[in-house]
């Protein structure tokens, strides 16, 4: 290596070790560019070149590999984890586990021509479900307690699409979420069908921390739309993930618990036992 990639080089090494050895602060962008005397830009950019990944989602590694250490070695709760990580709260750590991906343009407009779907029906604390999956990710889970019924809902959504009854990898890991048993959970990939707008919405989801309540309008705040509620709340209607996209967990200003696509018990059910488990 030349002069300045032998620099280049111990900056990033000198970064990668602030990182691991700082993850429980979850520094910024800022703060670790700062330690290495180069702008965020260009920090960015050289990191990125030189390590394969940003440096959020070095961090998030490192972050993640810990909270699966402390799950399954130290038999730690969420909560605990959490904590031990440096997130703020559950919702953080869930967010490291759960990540969405939006359907190419022409995957949305032809109705999933082309992709293949694999299926399987499963059983949960809240009754049973239908799950599915493309190559990329959880594409669809909805309750269904009539297999015919959740079959349909299915191939409503992607009418063009190709399907088999299969229970695969993908789908094997989502289901660990109903568990409580993250030690056993590697990152669950979603591969969803919606607008720009819906995305957003359900991405804002996943931070809602487990066992506490968002409302329409909050949402609305937080993906700076302030007067968008009702559009808000026709987007969670759609959501096409139940329970792994926490639609659940939003209720209106009144502090009424409102309505839920699978049923407002079921809704009042899933909101008791998150409460319960953040509790024990």
């Amino acid at each position: 290596m030349n002069t300045q990639e032998t620099i280049n080089y111990n900056r990033i090494a000198e970064a990668i070790d602030y990182i691991k050895v700082h993850f429980k602060e979850q520094p910024n962008l800022d703060e670790v560019a700062e330690k290495v005397h180069l702008s965020p830009f260009h920090f960015q950019k050289l990191f990125s070149d030189w390590a394969g990944t940003s440096p959020k989602k070095f961090l998030q590694y490192t972050s993640l590999e810990h909270a699966k250490k402390l799950l399954k070695e130290n038999q730690a709760t969420i909560s605990e984890t959490a904590y031990e990580t440096g997130f703020s709260g559950t919702s953080r750590l869930h967010d490291l586990f759960v990540n969405i991906e939006g359907m190419t343009p022409a995957e949305y407009k032809n109705g999933g021509k082309n992709l293949e779907i694999n299926y399987s029906f499963a059983e949960s604390p809240f009754g049973n479900i239908i799950v599915a999956s493309t190559s990329k990710g959880v594409c669809f889970m909805a309750f269904a307690e009539d297999e015919t019924n959740g079959v349909n809902a299915l191939k409503d959504k992607f009418p063009n699409a190709s399907f088999c009854r299969k229970l695969d990898l993908v789908q094997q890991n989502a289901l660990f979420i109903f568990q409580n048993d993250w030690s056993k959970l590697s990152e669950i990939k979603l591969h969803l069908k919606g607008t720009d707008f819906q995305l957003k919405v359900w991405e804002t989801l996943l931070k809602i921390p487990m066992g506490q309540l968002s409302t329409y309008g909050t949402i609305a705040h937080q993906i700076e739309k302030p007067n968008a509620s009702r559009a808000v709340g026709t987007a969670i209607g759609s959501n096409p993930v139940a329970f792994l996209i926490p639609c659940h967990r939003v209720i209106q200003s009144s502090g009424i618990f409102g309505g839920y696509m699978w049923g407002n018990t079921r809704k009042t059910a899933i909101i008791g036992w998150e409460g319960a488990q953040i509790n024990l």
